[in-house]
């Protein structure tokens, strides 16, 4: 089974952001061209997450991901603010293949077994924010890591699964936008413990990242948004699009290259590239 790379699109309001640890977001532009992009260049899935929807108690996306799924032809997981069976069914009818629950779930964990019943689990995704807490131990977190559970991450995980959820996206908030690598120890100990698959997010910076956590990590696919967006934002920018990404964010910081952290932008042709070399199957 091939090995998916999954770029990450944090959203607020209309706009791609990106910040460090689930913090500090930075405007980078509009989702739907950096969609379009990463659709065009060999992604195997996109994952667009609302970073306010918890926040404020609703998802924002729908017009968004109407305009996405008229233009892509990949598999399509929507997160953020999804509280009810019917909030998922509005999603999904919006075009989304799959939905990324976190909040809603840890406050009512039957959510997850009513949704994989209407819909069918492998369209429910639990979605994973964790921060260590010592040794071998995390804790989960909600509302976009904002506020603490007192849960174990790998036992809530477990638990998801039990209730019916096909696929668990793990988020390191540790690592998250550092560019520093994934948190191999978190994504391993979750992996190994649930019968689905596992997406490793938080903290790629190289394709040796990507083939790390695949390996080590024992990851099913990967995600990643700090060490694509940055060279996607000024590629896109000098490209002729309606919209000039001239006007977005932090100019002086995107025109420097720099990214964040230890990040070193590349696309994904290069980290499918560094994952073939190494024997591991993924689209080319």
């Amino acid at each position: 089974m091939n090995i998916r790379v999954i770029p990450r699109l944090d959203i607020k309001g209309p706009n791609l952001v990106k910040g460090i640890h689930l913090e500090g977001l930075r405007v980078l532009g509009r989702p739907e061209d950096f969609a379009r992009y990463y659709y065009e260049n060999g992604a195997d899935e996109l994952y667009y997450q609302d970073a306010v929807a918890s926040l404020y108690g609703r998802n924002s996306l729908l017009d968004i991901v109407r305009k996405t799924s008229r233009e892509i032809f990949i598999p399509l997981c929507v997160g953020g603010g999804l509280r009810s069976v019917d909030d998922i069914r509005q999603v999904l009818r919006a075009g989304a293949d799959k939905v990324a629950v976190n909040t809603a779930a840890v406050a009512r964990p039957e959510l997850l077994r009513e949704a994989a019943s209407a819909f069918g689990s492998s369209t429910i995704v639990v979605s994973v924010e964790a921060v260590r807490r010592g040794l071998g131990r995390w804790e989960a977190l909600v509302d976009y890591g904002r506020e603490v559970t007192g849960l174990d991450a790998v036992d809530w995980a477990r638990k998801a699964v039990d209730l019916g959820a096909g696929e668990v996206m793990v988020t390191s908030v540790d690592q998250d936008g550092t560019g520093g690598g994934y948190d191999l120890d978190l994504v391993r100990a979750i992996a190994d413990a649930v019968s689905v698959p596992a997406i490793a997010g938080g903290g790629c910076g190289l394709p040796a990242h990507a083939v790390s956590v695949y390996r080590d990590g024992h990851a099913d696919a990967v995600s990643m948004a700090t060490v694509l967006h940055y060279p996607a934002a000024n590629l896109l920018a000098e490209q002729s699009f309606s919209h000039s990404y001239r006007e977005e964010g932090n100019l002086e910081f995107l025109k420097s290259g720099k990214g964040f952290g230890k990040a070193e932008p590349c696309t994904i042709g290069d980290i499918k590239r560094a994952m073939s070399a190494s024997g591991i199957p993924c689209r080319m």
